[in-house]
């Protein structure tokens, strides 16, 4: 089947953003890891957020990102349980999240402060692994946080120092239970599949924004996954880039 013209740009992207991730480090490559917990995530858009379809935002940009909770992890030898990472970012104006990849506005990492200073590398490097360099090198900062996260019934609250803060709570389907989503076009291992919500509130105060906003795309899910998947995952986008050269 052939990719139309905003698919293959957003699947090159795609490629490029793996490519480089992968390749960003020698470390990275050398050691293997492995994550498991909760991932919370939202942005500006109207839910659902368009830019999983590689469709342009509701806004002129797309602000937001994720908050990974890992219950257990390690990164190598290195033990990752309890720690948290949380990545956000935005869009330029008018373009989507996949075309963009690479110029967004800015992309930062938040780290756990509790972290000590080898899982905090190790947090780092598992970031870019699977969110790679979205901006250019001088928008991209890394900042060690308190991250914290509570659950009040639907209601999730997750805060990133004094930089930021976010709730947001899932969406009943029209046939009941809450609305999931699977295998979106931006999908990658962490997010093959999530569940479908709305924000309550998201307030962000660093990079120069002043975010203050509710009800748009929150999405929430459990997750467990490994270097490995994302090399594979890699590898399979290279693979898909390759068949649609050659349609």
């Amino acid at each position: 089947m052939r990719l139309s013209y905003r698919e293959s740009t957003g699947v090159f992207c795609m490629v490029l953003l793996l490519c480089t991730s992968l390749s960003w480090s020698a470390d990275l490559q050398k050691v293997s890891w492995k994550i498991s917990g909760e991932l919370e995530e939202a942005c500006s858009c109207d839910a659902a957020c368009p830019c999983w379809w590689d469709s342009k935002p509701t806004k002129m940009t797309c602000g937001g990102g994720e908050t990974l909770f890992i219950e257990k992890g390690n990164y190598g030898n290195v033990r990752l349980d309890g720690l948290a990472v949380g990545l956000i970012g935005q869009s330029p104006a008018g373009k989507t999240m996949m075309e963009s990849f690479g110029s967004w506005n800015f992309a930062y990492a938040y780290i756990d402060e509790k972290a000590d200073a080898d899982q905090r590398k190790a947090l780092e490097q598992i970031a870019m692994a699977i969110s790679g360099p979205a901006a250019p090198k001088d928008k991209m900062k890394v900042r060690y946080v308190p991250i914290t996260r509570t659950v009040n019934g639907n209601e999730h609250h997750v805060t990133l120092g004094h930089y930021g803060e976010y709730s947001g709570h899932l969406v009943e389907g029209g046939m009941g239970s809450h609305s999931k989503i699977t295998n979106p076009t931006g999908a990658d291992p962490i997010r093959k599949e999530f569940y479908q919500g709305r924000t309550s509130k998201y307030v962000y105060h660093d990079a120069e924004q002043k975010w203050d906003w509710k009800d748009s795309n929150y999405m929430w899910t459990k997750f467990e996954v490994t270097s490995q998947d994302y090399e594979n995952f890699a590898a399979a986008m290279s693979q898909k880039m390759q068949q649609m050269h050659k349609n």
